[in-house]
């Protein structure tokens, strides 16, 4: 969705404009939600929870009783298995599982839907772009585009297998209840709408974001949805 919307579309280009640099980047997708060594039923059980989660994502949750956590990578195995956390988020099972966390915080929820993608973006400064001749930009810009279909096929290709063997190993697969979901949903509209009233260059790619986001759902839905559901289907009745 995000691909689409600031690929071929001049009002995506928005973000451009607004950070005065170029932004080029390679992405995956986030299907989960991440570890916890506690299962999740109802919304109050996030009240008090310490979750190694950050930037905008742990504003969202703290409007749920969460409290964000921010601690480097190499800190979050210990943290979890003291107890100095209760739940934290990576990258997703195939690298997670090197890791350990699963040892720790046995409890994996999906989805991830504070970040429905990881987006790795080099920046350049717009001038120092500009200073570029076309053909130089011409392959960076291919560049990026390679590295985005490099990273989806890699890990579309390495989380399945490695899903499996951390459900073999004991992890406790598990979606988010949709009480949970729904207040979350709730809770993003409500920080969304808090900078938006202070932040005008927020609100300008709000504005485009939010009514594109809505055709794309309902666009999702007849695609991708109809034909996932339908395979999903097949494969609860063994058939895939």
């Amino acid at each position: 969705m995000v691909d689409a919307w600031r690929r071929p579309r001049s009002d995506g280009r928005v973000l451009q404009g607004l950070w005065r640099r170029r932004s080029h980047d390679g992405r995956h997708r986030r299907p989960d939600g991440r570890w916890f060594r506690k299962e999740i039923k109802t919304v109050d059980d996030l009240k008090g929870l310490k979750f190694r989660v950050g930037g905008f994502a742990g504003q969202i949750l703290g409007k749920l009783g969460v409290i964000a956590q921010q601690i480097p990578g190499g800190e979050i195995y210990p943290a979890l298995e003291k107890g100095t956390i209760d739940a934290a988020e990576w990258v997703g099972p195939y690298d997670d599982e090197k890791l350990g966390f699963y040892k720790v915080a046995p409890y994996y929820y999906y989805p991830g839907w504070w970040e429905g993608t990881g987006m790795g973006t080099a920046y350049i400064n717009q001038k120092s772009w500009d200073a570029l001749p076309p053909a130089y930009q011409k392959v960076i810009e291919t560049t990026a585009d390679e590295i985005t279909l490099w990273m989806l096929g890699k890990y579309d290709n390495g989380n399945p297998a490695a899903l499996r063997r951390l459900v073999a190993a004991g992890v406790k697969l598990q979606p988010f209840p949709t009480a949970v979901l729904e207040a979350s949903f709730n809770a993003t509209n409500e920080v969304c709408n808090e900078i938006i009233a202070k932040n005008p260059k927020f609100k300008k790619v709000w504005d485009i974001w939010k009514p594109y986001r809505s055709e794309q759902v309902l666009w999702s839905r007849i695609a991708e949805g109809g034909f996932d559901g339908f395979m999903a289907r097949m494969y609860g009745a063994g058939k895939v």
